[in-house]
């Protein structure tokens, strides 16, 4: 579970984060929505512990990642605007440098299974990633994330400058990791993908987290009605 309380992060007289709070729970596709320089990065970052909060918590499990940053970084992947892979190194030959790194080892047909069940297709496995397009790139993260177990997934803006055929498909991979059971909290601009797969929304603005609700309780037009009159306030 993911847990926000009071969370703030300030840079001199700016504040970026101002007082979040927030909990995610396993199963859960929480959806930030917000403008850029709203919050929604920080707010990502300071749970990976990138960057320190001055003040409030972020907890992972229960655990202050300030406190424990090995601990809670073993629980949880991330997955960037623009993953950032071996351009020279094949779909199969990333994922087994960077489960190794995490201290896993996984052979040749369980790797193939993984890229697989993560949607990348069958012939681009061995091809090298400089082949690949952004989608496919993000297909590895998610093939990365389901190899180390993780309960928790980090991701911001992950589905900026896909195209919707691939955006879907992404979105469906997210929807995968929520059947079993991972706590998932995404940074994005797509409102519309954030009412098809987010369970809940989160509204931010300036720093603040001024709407949040399940997302079954909101059609899509009342949403956009809704960001776009907090957007021009």
């Amino acid at each position: 579970m993911l847990q926000a309380t009071n969370l703030t992060k300030k840079y001199g007289d700016f504040t970026a984060l101002n007082g979040l709070n927030l909990s995610i729970n396993s199963g859960d596709i929480f959806c930030l929505l917000g403008a850029n320089g709203a919050g929604k990065s920080t707010t990502i970052n300071l749970f990976l512990n990138f960057i320190e909060p001055s003040g409030g918590q972020a907890t992972i499990n229960s655990m202050d990642v300030k406190q424990y940053p090995k601990e809670t970084k073993q629980l949880l992947s991330y997955i960037p605007e623009n993953l950032m892979l071996y351009p020279n190194l094949t779909g199969l030959e990333n994922l087994d440098f960077f489960c190794g790194l995490g201290g896993k080892r996984y052979s040749k047909e369980q790797l193939e299974e993984l890229l697989a069940q993560s949607g990348l297709q069958p012939d681009f496995i061995h091809q090298r990633v400089s082949s690949y397009s952004k989608g496919m790139r993000q297909k590895v993260g998610i093939a990365l994330a389901r190899a180390r177990g993780a309960g928790v997934l980090l991701l911001d803006e992950p589905t900026s400058g896909l195209d919707p055929k691939a955006s879907n498909e992404f979105s469906e991979l997210l929807l995968d990791m929520k059947e079993k059971g991972v706590a998932t909290l995404m940074a994005t601009h797509d409102l519309f993908r954030a009412k098809d797969t987010g369970t809940h929304i989160g509204i931010m603005k300036e720093g603040v987290l001024i709407e949040q609700f399940k997302s079954e309780d909101v059609s899509f037009q009342d949403l956009e009605k809704l960001y776009l009159k907090h957007m021009h306030n």
